[in-house]
Formats: structure tokens, C-alpha cells, sequence
């Protein structure tokens, strides 16, 4: 009974069965359930928060998510769970990760890169790479640390969840909440991608100001799985990753049991293509914030935990004005990655699956080649910034990559470089 279907909007509070009449009417927690099914709650927000930011689901399942055996600790390979090495403030960056020799599942494939705050404390993320060449057979998966927002770069990703299946390619991203379990198949037979881990407060779309009603991401491109269950038992392993490290358990059926659901704490995956880019027609570059997909809000109003940008087609068209973006430092620090084609700023060297780190006040901007056929362009005419993705996970505080990112030999030794060629054009006369 596992299979694909969606429903649209962000947030919603939906209702979907996989069998007719297993959704009971009019209460959440009958005393006896539909098709022998068990009524279990799932959480991710506090009890008591605003009804507005309230998140959580009712599911009646066959079994519920306590029938498994003890956990114990597992290696956890290459997730990091704490960001305390000292960083340097240089500008970094890395080539893609190559798929890995042995088999690899998407969990075997993790890379953390970056990280601050803590899931203890629930607040700040952790940045990843995946990189794998096989399906999760017999394995399920849960994040009890944060929300998962998963990039793919390379190979489709087929996401068996709880509460139903997303099918999910490059250009795509997928949001796996906090606690739900699933599974990774690989359609293509190797993938790899980018993951960021949010233990901060949920992803939400942004606040548009004087923007309006219309426009950046649309709620209703948003989809959300209907209700699809597999009845299935037998030796499996169930995988969690709680307080930075992975734990395993035996487990003697399949988790992904939830014959019918409602609420609106639900995995969901959203098209970047679909993004409705605003941008400036007179002349100056904007800021990137115009380009804010998803957000996870902070204890200080206007400022971020956590924000998910994009840089997608788009036309230039600001007249007599640098195009690319400028140079500049600023307070939040920047993890970059490349999904597809190259990106604007740069005019070798960031290719897709690698990434980038500017932290906190490091000075970053265009490489001297892009600086000057930039200057020399003619801009009385539009230039589409055209067959391209690239993101931003920009954080509030500092990104501490970690030991092994530093020493990862994928890190571009030589990335400052980019700006040795930038000449001096002062002159002290007009």
C-alpha cells in the first residue's frame, strides 16, 4: 500500500486515509479505532503554543511507535554533534564529494560540514553532505535532534515517510519533521546532496512586507503526501539520531505503518523552480533576503535562526549598476551550495555538490574574472541569469566547520586566490 499522492498548501491541516473509513469522525482518540488500529499523537511544537504555530498530527496506525526493542549506540561514521573546534575566519570552500567505494546508504553517506548551537538546547542546525550508492533496505531512520531539510544535487530521492511518500529530485528540496521516521530509496542508484539539520524553531514561510500577498514561494506548490502504509514484519534495524550521535534498535515490522493521519506536522517537498523571484527594475543589486524561501524565526523579531535562500533564473536589468553581487561582510554567516549550472559570482571553481563557508564579518564577493566583465558590461540591455540553482543556509551566529571538513581533502587550498587578480584602479584625480 505504499504509494505516491499529494496534497497542496503549507501548513494546512489535512486528513487522509489509505483505507476508507480508518479516519475516525469527530474525535481524535475513540476507544476503539477503525481496521484495529491504534490512535497515536505526534507533537513538534509544545502543547500550549499559539493555535497559530501549533503543530501536530493524530495517526492510526497498526502498531504504535513505542513496539520496538532497546537502542544502543552505533558508530556514527562522519556526523558531528558539536561545534566547539576552533574555526578560522578564512573564506572556505570544497570541492563535491565523490561517491563513495563501499555501499552506502543515505544515513552511511553523511558528512557533517558545519554546525552551531546545540539540539540540546534546540537552537542553531548543522550542515551536511550526503553522498550514497544505496537504498535503505531494511533500515528506517529518525532525526530526533531537528527538522531535516534535505537538497539533492545529484539522483532522485524516493522518501518513504509515516505519513505517506515523496518523490523528490534534484531542484526539489524535501522537509522531513523532527521524530518522523523514514526510509531513502535511490531510483538512480547514487545520489548525493546537501543536508541541513534545524534544531531551532520550525521552517516557515517568510513574512513579505511590502512585497505584498504574491510572490517569492507560493504556499499552495508546497505538496504533502497522502496517507500510505506498508504491513510488513520481519528483522528490521530502526536508526535515531538523538544528542549528536546515531543509536540503533531491532525492530520486527515496518515503522512506516500509518494507515491515516490529520494535522499539519507533516513531511512536504517543494518544486525551486516554481520560486517567483522579485528583484529590483531601476538599478542597484538587492539583497539577498528577496530570495528567502523558508525561515526559522528566533527569540529576536526580524532576525533569523535559520534562513533557506536561492539564487534562481532571473533577468538583470538595473541600469548602470554591478549586477553580480557586490562585495560585502556581514553579521550572519553564508553556507553556499551549487545544485545546478554555475553561479553568477563566481566564475570557476564552485561547482555543483561543492560548497562554500563565509563566516561571520569574513569579506567575500565576486572573483577578479566575474569583477571585470561585470564593470565592462553593457546594462542598458536585461541579461538573464539563466540554467542555474544555487542556495544559502545563512545562520544568525558563526558556522564552526568541523575537523574533519578542514582537513577534508575535497577543501580548495587555494580558494583566496579567486581575489589575488583584483587590481588596483584608485586614482586620486578625477
Amino acid at each position: 500500500m505504499i504509494q505516491s499522492g499529494y496534497q497542496s498548501g503549507f501548513g494546512n491541516e489535512f486528513a487522509t486515509e489509505a483505507l476508507p473509513g480508518a479516519l475516525p469522525q469527530h474525535r481524535n482518540s475513540p476507544q476503539q479505532v477503525a481496521y484495529g488500529l491504534y490512535a497515536e499523537q505526534i507533537s513538534g511544537t509544545a502543547f500550549t503554543a499559539p493555535r497559530s504555530h501549533n503543530r501536530r498530527s493524530w495517526l492510526y496506525r497498526i502498531r504504535p511507535a513505542a513496539v520496538h526493542g532497546s537502542f544502543e549506540a552505533m558508530d556514527s561514521g562522519r556526523i558531528v554533534g558539536r561545534f566547539d573546534a576552533p574555526a578560522p575566519p578564512n573564506q572556505l570552500r570544497w570541492s563535491p564529494l565523490p561517491m563513495p567505494h563501499a555501499p552506502a546508504d543515505f544515513v552511511d553517506g553523511w558528512v557533517t560540514m558545519a554546525g552551531n548551537g546545540s539540539s540540546e538546547a534546540m537552537n542553531g542546525c548543522a550542515i551536511h553532505l550526503y553522498a550514497a550508492n544505496r537504498s535503505m533496505d531494511g533500515r528506517y531512520f529518525y532525526n530526533a535532534d531537528g527538522e531535516l531539510l534535505i537538497v539533492p544535487q545529484q539522483g532522485r530521492l524516493r522518501i518513504a515517510t509515516e505519513l505517506g511518500v515523496l518523490e523528490v529530485e534534484p531542484q526539489e528540496i524535501a522537509v522531513i519533521p523532527r521524530g518522523i521516521r523514514f526510509q531513502v530509496q535511490l531510483p538512480d542508484g547514487a545520489a548525493r546532496g546537501y543536508v541541513c539539520e534545524n534544531f531551532g524553531a520550525l521552517l516557515q514561510l517568510p513574512d513579505m512586507g511590502p512585497i505584498g500577498s504574491n510572490g517569492l514561494a507560493n504556499p499552495r506548490d508546497f505538496l504533502t503526501p497522502v496517507a500510505s502504509y506498508e504491513d510488513m514484519e520481519g528483522d528490521f534495524e530502526l536508526v535515531a539520531k538523538f544528542g549528536g550521535r546515531l543509536w540503533r534498535a531491532p525492530i520486527g515490522h515496518s515503522p512506516l505503518d500509518v494507515v491515516a493521519w490529520h494535522g499539519n506536522y507533516a513531511p512536504y517537498k517543494y518544486d525551486l523552480r516554481h520560486f517567483n523571484t522579485i528583484g529590483s527594475i531601476s538599478y542597484d543589486h538587492p539583497d539577498p533576503s528577496i530570495f528567502l524561501v523558508l525561515q526559522s524565526p528566533s527569540d529576536t523579531p526580524g532576525v533569523d535562526s535559520l534562513d533557506f535562500v536561492i539564487f534562481p533564473p532571473r533577468w538583470l536589468v538595473g541600469e548602470d549598476t554591478f549586477r553580480p553581487p557586490w562585495f560585502h561582510r556581514n553579521v550572519a554567516s553564508e553556507f553556499m551550495g551549487l545544485i545546478h549550472g554555475a553561479y553568477d559570482a563566481k566564475a570557476d571553481g564552485f561547482n555543483p555538490g561543492g560548497a562554500s563557508l563565509h563566516n561571520c564579518m569574513s569579506g567575500h564577493g565576486p572573483d577578479a574574472a566575474t569583477f571585470d566583465k561585470a564593470s565592462a558590461a553593457d546594462t542598458s540591455r536585461p541579461h538573464k541569469v539563466a540554467d542555474t540553482m544555487a542556495f544559502m543556509f545563512e545562520t544568525r551566529t558563526p558556522l564552526m566547520p568541523t575537523a574533519q571538513a578542514l582537513a577534508s581533502p575535497q577543501l580548495q587550498a587555494d580558494y583566496q586566490q579567486c581575489w589575488a587578480g583584483i587590481r588596483k584602479f584608485f586614482r586620486p584625480q578625477p
